[in-house]
């Protein structure tokens, strides 16, 4: 296929051109009726192509197909048999796959334990039974990894009924998983593997980034534009390929989640973000990764920064490390990841991408440069001097892998949507959960509706918002009170 082309973007280009009108919405009029106070803050451009796709830019049949060429472009660039776009984020993509793989079938899924908080409410909205892999746990570190695969072939072995598997890789830290033996695994037994690869939408456009699913074989892959590449917000592709999933059936999932009314700018941005990566994607990738190996060495030379890379690396951590996540470990200066991450915030304007009990990550893309490194290193530095004067963090309770490994006693759907009441902190151990309970970032829950508390996992999420960790998801966000089944 001609990737030089764009159907989605030549398609807006061609709206405009024609001068075309409509008495439909959006409503604004292609930003005319919109107060000058918002233009003056979203610009008047955005407004002008924000339009109807269907009886708008295309016609009320979409006879010309901008979307669905746009898609086979997208596959094609990336060694997909098919692709479709979703302007509802990965949290959209990662259900309909969920629900195309597993929606009717008794046996369950295989889910990585470490999943997304929009994996689970997959599970809560379809009504599918998780059958839990567990991630490898670094104790030194108190982070997971994705599962190995000899962890998914004793689940499977546990689970010889399930509909198929999903694993998460790249994790929010950048650590991957062994995609291909673990695809092997799964086709063994005739089973497709879905990969949760939001934070790997930049993955086929450079050799020296780990593997990109749909290489390393797995059947359904999802990723965020918006993450790793120059989509806005919510622009997510899901790939298809393989015997193992029907295409349109995973569509037609989609359709039940996805709205009626898709948002032009973001289908658009991911058409020439795919072009922009076929034709300069290697060279970009390339500058970014180089960019990131010298912040790493920057970064190291600060007094009390110490950056993580080969500790995350081997036997019992992952296959391979997306080096475009510079992982920062604060902790032996005595203060907490949030405490850093909120200074930087306030004092330097900038924003990192995780914090954790003792940590920051500081996401790069080939849209950074030196100039953004040398601010990030200047930032970085004055912390390391006033890191002596912040308040001593309050103490964490960090559990160790049985702790948080909880017990699965009801569906995640029965509990969410079953008769709940709220109890008190010190007496939610061994109660059913009846809520996602999810530190953000990075947005893997703590505890999932069904699952039986413990101590520990109590002790470290209060312990945690006491010490600066945001669990948005909470009925109650103080977590003096936690929602279980009555």
């Amino acid at each position: 296929m001609n990737q030089s082309e764009t159907p989605l973007l030549d398609a807006v280009a061609r709206y405009h051109r024609d001068d075309r009108y409509g008495f439909t919405p959006p409503g604004h009029r292609q930003g005319v009726g919109v107060d000058p106070r918002v233009t003056d803050v979203l610009g008047a451009a955005s407004f002008r192509s924000d339009l109807l796709a269907s009886g708008g830019m295309d016609d009320r049949h979409s006879s010309n197909e901008y979307l669905t060429r746009a898609e086979q472009l997208m596959a094609s660039a990336v060694g997909a048999r098919s692709a479709f776009f979703s302007t509802c984020g990965s949290s959209l993509s990662v259900k309909a796959a969920m629900m195309a793989v597993a929606g009717n079938d008794d046996g369950g899924l295989l889910v990585a334990r470490d999943s997304h908080k929009a994996i689970v409410a997959g599970l809560v909205f379809s009504g599918v039974r998780p059958r839990w892999i567990p991630p490898r746990w670094d104790t030194d570190h108190h982070i997971s990894h994705p599962p190995s695969p000899e962890q998914v072939r004793r689940a499977w072995d546990d689970n010889p009924d399930a509909a198929g598997a999903l694993i998460v890789s790249p994790t929010p830290y950048g650590t991957c998983a062994d995609i291909a033996a673990i695809a092997d695994i799964c086709h063994e037994r005739g089973k497709p593997l879905i990969v949760d690869e939001a934070w790997g939408a930049h993955l086929p456009f450079h050799d020296d980034l780990p593997t990109w699913a749909m290489d390393a074989g797995a059947d359904i892959c999802v990723v965020s534009v918006h993450k790793m590449g120059a989509g806005f917000e919510q622009g997510s592709v899901y790939h298809v390929q393989g015997d193992l999933v029907d295409d349109r059936h995973v569509a037609l999932c989609a359709d039940l989640l996805m709205t009626t009314s898709p948002n032009v700018l973001v289908y658009a941005a991911m058409d020439g973000w795919r072009r922009q990566m076929v034709e300069q994607g290697s060279e970009l990738l390339g500058a970014a990764l180089a960019l990131a190996r010298s912040a790493r060495r920057e970064i190291s030379e600060i007094d009390g920064l110490s950056v993580l890379e080969d500790e995350l690396i081997g036997a019992e951590a992952s296959k391979d490390l997306d080096r475009l996540q510079v992982m920062i470990d604060v902790s032996s200066m005595g203060v907490s990841g949030y405490q850093c991450a909120d200074w930087l915030r306030d004092t330097h304007h900038l924003d990192i991408g995780m914090s954790d009990h003792r940590r920051i990550l500081a996401t790069f893309s080939f849209a950074d440069s030196e100039a953004t490194a040398e601010r990030l290193y200047a930032a970085l530095r004055e912390l390391s001097s006033a890191a002596p004067t912040f308040d001593a963090p309050p103490e964490m309770y960090l559990p160790d892998p049985n702790d948080l490994s909880l017990r699965s006693v009801m569906l995640p759907r029965d509990a969410f949507f079953g008769d709940t009441e709220m109890v008190d902190a010190k007496n939610a151990p061994g109660r059913i959960v009846a809520e996602q309970l999810t530190p953000y970032p990075p947005g893997i829950p703590v505890a999932v509706p069904g699952e039986e508390l413990t101590g520990g996992v109590v002790d470290y999420l209060t312990t945690g918002i006491a010490a600066g960790m945001n669990v948005p998801d909470a009925t109650d966000k103080s977590l003096r009170t936690f929602k279980v089944v009555r």
